[in-house]
Parts: C-alpha cells; structure tokens; sequence
C-alpha cells in the first residue's frame, strides 16, 4: 500500500495529514484520488467507515487555490444536517494550513445568518438540499462558479424526498463542471440520476453493499416481543466492561423514546437520544456528549445510520430487525471503523423472522444464533403495534361495503329531485332559436333558418 508522501500532495495538506496521525490512504481514498484530480466524472462505492470524506476532499483541496471571490467553487450535499456539520469539521481539519472559507447550510435554523456569510463570500459549501434550494430560490446563493459537485450519501437523499431539490439544483449549475458522487449503494434511482446528469462517468468499487465487514463479529437473538428485547438490552449493558460504547438502533420515534425511557431508569446518566423530533441543538449535544464519551448509550433512528464519523463504539445493537437489509449493513458499520474490532447484536422477533433471513441472504452469512439468558424476563406487556387486531363480527353498525350508503341516506322525493331549467318563457324561445353549435358556423345557421321556413 502506497502513502500519503506517493500522493505528492501540497506541504500545507500534507501538514494537516500529519496532524492528524495518517500515514497511508484507505483503499477508497488510493484509488479515488488519481481520477478525481484528472477531472472526470466519478462514482464511488464503499462501505461505510472507509474515509470517504477525505476520498472527495484530497484531491478537490490540492487544486482549489486561493481566491477572494464572493461565489462558491465547490459545492458538497450531503442528506442531514449533522452530516453537513460533520463534513465541514472534517474540511477544516484537512485544510488547516490553507487559506479558505467552508460554509454549513441546513434547514431546522434561521436562514438569515447563512445569508450574511454568502454574502461575505466562500469557497465551499457543504449543504442539505432542502435548505440550499430554499436560498438558492432566493437568490442568496450563485452557482455561477461552481466547478467541482459532490454528492454523498445520493441514495439517502433520494430515500428522503429530496428528488425534487435535486433536480431543480442540477439544472441551476454550471455545465461544465465535474461531478463526484459517493455512497455505499447503487440503486436504480441513483442510476437514473446518474444516467442524466453524469458525462462518462468512471466507477471505483471498493465493497459491496452486502459485504460483512471482517472485523465486525455478529450475533443474534430470537426474541419474543419488544418489551422482551428491553429486559434483553438492559441486561446486556449492565456488563459496563465489555459494553463500552453502545450505539442502539431501533425502528422509529416512539420506539426511540420507548427504549430511552426504559434504560434512563437503569442508567440514569449514561444514555441520551436522537431522533427527528429532537430539536437541532438537542441533536447535536446528544452527539457530542456521546462522541466525546460522556454518554455510554446513544439510542437512535436511522437517522445516524449514514455517514457519521463516530469514533470507537464498541457495540451497535439492532433493537428491530431493518425491513430493507442493506440498512443493516449501514447501521453496523458505525462500529469496526478503521481496521478496529467491533461487535453487532440483532434482536428478531417472529415477525422480523423474513427480514433477518434477507440481511443473511444479502451478505450470504449466517449470523450466529445465542440463546436468550434464562435471566431475561419474558414480558407479556405489549406495545400497541404488536398487539393483536381484533376483528368485529356481527357489528350491527359496521357497514360491510364500503360504497354502500348508510341509514342516513335515502333517495330525494320527486318534488326534490326537480332542476332549475331557467323560468318556460327561457325555454322556449330556446327552443325556437336554437344557438348554432359553432360560433360564427354561417352555414350551420343558414341551413337551420331554411329548415324553419
């Protein structure tokens, strides 16, 4: 494996590497960097935790030169705005000893702000495209000098709804210009996407999607109900030695909340939560807070599945089984980042039975089966999307079809049931001079007029 030095980079970014602590590039970031610099059209795939960030930055950072323009050169997207906050750290790591000017732009704040730095000017701008459309249709922002585009995540983004944004964004940009897109899948949204806006585009596959990671050891339990999963949870991260670093993922908001209730009653001041109704500065404490290792437990949606750099998390523990199996892939690659050992643990229930045998089909791995503690107590609580659906019969009031009117209906009395023709003088002087079907139809009058006589 070559080295950063083999790079030939600029000394001021090869000071910051030097920083940092890297001495070789990841397979992605070898390969990324030769075809990025020439400037060519490049889509890359690779899992998760393998630097893709640094991939797109290195080179896009060795050619960009200082400036004092108003107008942004590059621009990044991004789906969330802790990726956007994120993102932006990360380039002012790498471009510590260079002179430029980073931008973060996401929604959930005021807009203002943001337009009073594009108006100082930037030289990056890294960006949801929700919010960047928002400022773009307000003329806050120019992409008149936007010469590099980089999307990350695009899968995420067109998973979100943000198609439209897009689009609308493609078409605001520059022509020419290098596209540069990133992710840990290919979907056939994304190639349609790619189909309409890429020129000749040049792949870098590092990993599959459906890929195990090699030093991420999997286990499994066959758990009967959600409460079940809970006592399961909550004993395992009582082995606060080997549960150093717990990311739990489970299947929404209410479940999230569920399961941080439930563990801040165990451990009143080791976990915190993230979810899209937490406030954005919420979001981000609870990352920092857990990041920098005052929280043990982060209880989360899939939110944080993607992108995130979150460093030395010990164990991620799947709550639900994903419906989509990728996303399971996704989620245990926040651990065994960089060449680190890292444990997964999935809780099923019969249910989630299908779902588990996709995750094992797509990595064509058989997940590892431990049997649930006899410890563990078995709860007969259910939450409402479990329990049973109890089906009426014989309901009197229950109307069996649909379409079918109810006791209220009945048909209008014949009195009722007349239309307002106009008044009978109305009627047959229209009777009598009825209008042509045309207007201006002379023919179609004459002949009628002769047909009268």
């Amino acid at each position: 494996m070559s080295s950063f030095e083999d790079l030939k980079l600029s000394k001021q970014l090869g000071y910051a590497i030097e920083d940092l602590g890297f001495t070789q590039p990841t397979p992605i970031q070898e390969e990324a960097f030769p075809v990025i610099k020439s400037g060519r059209d490049v889509v890359g795939i690779a899992q998760t935790g393998t630097g893709k960030t640094l991939a797109y930055m290195l080179p896009l950072l060795q050619d960009l030169k200082f400036s004092k323009q108003i107008n942004p050169r590059i621009l990044v997207m991004v789906p969330t705005r802790e990726l956007v906050i994120q993102v932006v750290d990360e380039i002012n790591k790498f471009a510590k000893y260079l002179n430029l000017r980073t931008l973060g732009i996401y929604g959930g704040v005021n807009m203002n702000p943001q337009k009073e730095i594009l108006l100082q000017g930037c030289d990056i701008v890294v960006a949801t495209p929700g919010r960047l459309y928002d400022l773009a249709l307000g003329r806050a922002i120019q992409f008149k000098s936007i010469k590099k585009l980089v999307i990350d995540e695009v899968d995420v983004m067109l998973d979100l709804g943000f198609r439209f944004q897009l689009k609308n964004i493609f078409e605001l940009l520059p022509t020419k210009r290098q596209n540069i897109m990133f992710s840990a899948t290919m979907t056939e949204d994304v190639d349609a996407l790619m189909d309409d806006y890429f020129v000749s585009p040049q792949r870098i596959s590092i990993a599959l999607s459906g890929t195990p990671l090699d030093n991420i050891s999997q286990t499994v339990y066959a758990v009967p109900n959600f409460y079940t999963k809970l006592n399961l949870l909550t004993q395992l991260l009582e082995n606060k030695e080997n549960f150093q670093k717990v990311l739990i993922f489970v299947p929404n908001k209410k479940s999230a909340d569920r399961t941080f209730d439930a563990l801040k009653e165990a451990f009143p001041d080791e976990v915190c939560v993230i979810h899209s109704n937490k406030t954005q500065n919420y979001r981000i404490r609870s990352i920092r807070q857990f990041d920098e290792g005052d929280n043990r437990i982060l209880v989360t949606t899939d939110v944080m599945a993607r992108g995130l750099d979150l460093n030395e998390i010990s164990h991620v523990i799947n709550v639900d089984t994903p419906k989509y199996a990728e996303n399971y892939m996704h989620r245990i690659g926040r651990t065994g980042r960089a060449e680190k050992e890292g444990r997964s643990i999935l809780m099923f229930t019969e249910k989630e039975q299908e779902d588990k045998e996709a995750i094992e089909t797509l990595m064509d791995y058989q997940i590892p089966e431990e049997t649930l503690p006899e410890t563990v107590e078995i709860s007969k609580l259910l939450t409402p999307e479990e329990r049973p659906v109890i089906k009426e019969h014989n309901n009197p009031h229950k109307i069996v079809d649909g379409d079918e009117p109810g006791a209220s209906f009945h048909e209008k009395k014949e009195k009722n049931q007349k239309t307002n023709q106009g008044g009978s003088y109305k009627r047959e002087i229209a009777k009598k001079y009825k209008k042509p079907k045309t207007r201006g139809d002379k023919n179609y009058n004459k002949h009628n007029k002769n047909k009268r006589k």
